[in-house]
């Protein structure tokens, strides 16, 4: 399945806000989220019928993409969440994992997964991070995609049976070593 291109549009009312996947706001984005992998891998055996809400909703506490280790940013237009996602503590030192990224359907190929990949990296470097790690699933071409585009590394290999895998992991380094590291 070829994509189309995609065409970066800023608007003057869009608005980067520092959330959590408590805020109501983010409601309808990670309601979305669960139905497109519904949707998406509904067919695959052994899957509960409820595996994409527990997987958005209740794999991780809201808590983990909070300050002090971690993010949840919106992208409001005029107020109303179009896009988002957030980070949390990985359990590699100085990693940060990147989860939850989604963008509502009237609102693709803007270019705004790039913009919430770009300000979640940005966050997670203030907050000293020096490494992005993430998943995506199979299923997924269009966030592997920007994954690359957006100089990440696939930790699989492409040539191996990706319905296998089911994830696409990925990493990105992305600042120099932690202070304390480099007194080490």
């Amino acid at each position: 399945m070829a994509l189309a291109p995609i065409s970066i549009v800023e608007h003057d009312d869009d608005e980067i806000v520092t959330s959590s996947p408590r805020d109501p706001r983010a409601r309808p984005l990670l309601d979305a989220l669960v139905g497109e992998y519904s949707r998406r891998y509904h067919d695959l055996e052994g899957r509960p019928v409820d595996a994409a809400a527990q997987e958005v909703y209740h794999r991780y506490a809201a808590e983990a993409f909070e300050s002090p280790h971690g993010s949840f940013i919106l992208i409001l237009r005029g107020g109303v969440p179009i896009a988002g996602g957030g980070f949390m503590r990985h359990a590699d030192e100085g990693t940060a994992e990147v989860k939850r990224m989604w963008t509502a359907d009237t609102h693709r190929r803007q270019g705004l997964a790039r913009r919430v990949l770009t300000a979640l990296e940005d966050r997670a470097r203030a907050l000293g991070y020096t490494r992005i790690y993430l998943t995506t699933g199979f299923r997924q071409p269009e966030a592997a995609a920007l994954y690359h585009r957006s100089g990440y590394t696939g930790l699989y290999d492409p040539a191996a049976d990706l319905a296998a895998r089911f994830t696409l992991p990925f990493e990105k380094y992305i600042g120099a070593p932690l202070a304390a590291e480099r007194r080490a």
